[in-house]
């Protein structure tokens, strides 16, 4: 296949580059990088430094270029960030993605995977989420989603779109090629890591009085590496059909807050330095992805449905970037 990939500098993106790559199909990254990191965009994908939304050069490349299809990763993710600046991200997120899009279905390049998010669920407190529960995005960057996703629905009789939604992606590329870089995150385990690699001084635990075993939040975490390799099944499958469909990303378990840092503590063999804070506005008690319909439409079986090697991949990434 030849893949025109969008936000090839960013975390799951570039993983899903090396994914295909190494199984052999060539690979078109555009990325300005005002998030992303040109070092994670790998050697045999060709980059352009270009935004999306810029027509000229979309025009150009989509004109010079044959491609088969087009994954769309490219976006800002800090939901904090968006509550902050709800504009910025209906701007870079989904207006952009809609003139990207149209430029795409314009020159004929109408197979499209999109990159979304279990946030387009909202609050709905569940361990068994399946495509068909209820939408209620509760915050600007999921309202993103939500809105992309419409805006390709509403595009069926154009184009072919499989639509992931992806859980708590977590972990790095076995071979350190690739994992997150992020200032300031608020992920968990990206946290956790800096702890245990002594680059933070102490992990904050968002609320420990939920209705849960531990009281803590309950999170599905996949592999991001599993998640490169359900966009390689996708593109696959959407070359050969004509039919349009939504996937949950997940292992369809879950573990809490305190189970996560219980994992890594064994991992470096040491306590971590752990606070409990208040809980984060609208934070959910459980999270957790039925993914029955992924595994059963590809036969998917997840290679790292692991907690212990979603950590320790991720720890050696950080140690290997300090």
């Amino acid at each position: 296949m030849n893949i025109l990939l969008t936000g090839g500098a960013g975390y799951i993106g570039s993983h899903t580059t090396l994914s295909l790559i190494d199984k052999g199909h060539s690979v078109i990254v555009i990325d300005n990088l005002i998030t992303g990191s040109k070092s994670l965009i790998p050697k045999k994908a060709k980059h352009y430094d270009v935004d999306i939304a810029d027509e000229s050069s979309m025009q150009k490349i989509l004109k010079e270029n044959k491609f088969d299809i087009v994954m769309h990763f490219a976006g800002l993710t800090r939901v904090d960030e968006s509550v902050k600046y709800p504009e910025k991200y209906k701007l870079h997120n989904f207006e952009k993605s809609k003139i990207f899009f149209s430029l795409c279905i314009e020159n004929n390049l109408k197979k499209i995977i999109f990159s979304s998010s279990a946030g387009v669920y909202g609050n709905n407190d569940s361990s068994n989420l399946t495509e068909e529960s209820e939408l209620k995005p509760i915050n600007p960057y999921a309202n993103t989603k939500y809105q992309i996703e419409n805006f390709l629905i509403s595009k069926k009789d154009k184009i072919d779109y499989t639509i992931l939604r992806y859980f708590n992606v977590a972990g790095a590329d076995k071979g350190k090629r690739s994992g997150l870089i992020a200032k300031s995150s608020t992920n968990l385990i990206k946290v956790l890591c800096e702890v245990a690699a002594n680059k933070r001084e102490k992990i904050i635990i968002n609320g420990n009085d939920y209705i849960t075993k531990d009281g803590t939040a309950i999170r599905d975490f996949i592999h991001v590496t599993d998640i490169a390799d359900m966009h390689v099944l996708a593109a696959n499958n959407l070359l050969k059909s004509s039919s349009s469909n939504i996937f949950n990303c997940g292992y369809g378990s879950g573990y809490s807050v305190k189970e996560v840092i219980t994992e890594m503590e064994n991992i470096v063999k040491n306590k971590l330095q752990v606070e409990i804070g208040p809980r984060r506005p609208k934070d959910i008690a459980v999270s957790v992805a039925n993914s029955d319909k992924f595994k059963k439409k590809f036969n998917w079986k997840p290679r790292f449905n692991n907690l212990n090697i979603i950590l320790s991949s991720a720890l050696n990434w950080e140690k290997n970037n300090l």
